[in-house]
């Protein structure tokens, strides 16, 4: 089995872990493409790891909540 520290994608459970969001914020920071995912079926949402670190290198957090 694939150790999590190898693979090469995240899932939106372990991006929201990771950024202490909670699953509704994150859904919508992922639906308004606030946070970089490739969508692979109508109900599965991937983030790639190198896209996400890259992200976050560059202040992606900033953008997380749509201003009022």
């Amino acid at each position: 089995m694939e150790n999590d520290n190898d693979s090469l994608v995240l899932t939106p459970k372990q991006v929201g872990k990771l950024l202490s969001l909670s699953r509704g914020v994150l859904y919508s920071a992922l639906h308004r493409g606030a946070i970089p995912c490739i969508r692979v079926s109508p109900r599965k949402i991937l983030i790639p790891k190198h896209r996400f670190l890259e992200w976050l290198n560059e202040g992606g957090g900033e953008n997380l909540h749509p201003r009022k």
